[in-house]
């Protein structure tokens, strides 16, 4: 169920968008700061601190999961290429639905490729969050 809910939710974010207009607009410490939000989230799924990571989800999904606990169960259950990458390999911001979108390349444990994008909301205070993260897996590439 939960996997199910936070499926539902990152989809809900992006559906019927692809990747296309960049994010221009966006200055440089923005777009380092999206990275290092995304690279830290990555670090506390290493390390399974649970706390850390849900630290860097934005509100919405805060709200959704109510607690760390419930969302590290979905991310190991749900996203195994974002909660274990074995490479990570960062590409261009875009917008997606009006929200700059960090796309990463990510390549599983069993050395399939993935295509994680990340839309990401600035909060009151400037901290850049993550909104959700959507998974395509790249049929034609493994590594």
């Amino acid at each position: 169920m939960v996997r199910l809910a936070g499926l539902v939710l990152v989809l809900g974010l992006v559906l019927g968008s692809a990747p296309g207009a960049t994010a221009a607009g966006l200055a440089e410490g923005d777009r380092t700061a999206i990275r290092m939000t995304i690279e830290r989230q990555l670090a506390a799924f290493q390390r399974d601190d649970d706390a850390a990571a849900f630290a860097y989800a934005a509100p919405s999904i805060r709200e959704k999961f109510g607690t760390p606990e419930n969302f590290m169960a979905m991310v190991r259950i749900g996203y195994e290429p974002v909660y274990r990458p074995r490479e990570v390999e960062f590409h261009e911001i875009a917008v997606l639905e009006g929200a700059p979108t960090q796309e990463v390349l990510l390549v599983d444990r069993n050395g399939i490729a993935w295509l994680a994008y990340y839309p990401m909301q600035r909060q009151p205070d400037g901290r850049w969050l993550i909104e959700g993260c959507i998974l395509r897996r790249i049929a034609d590439r493994a590594t």
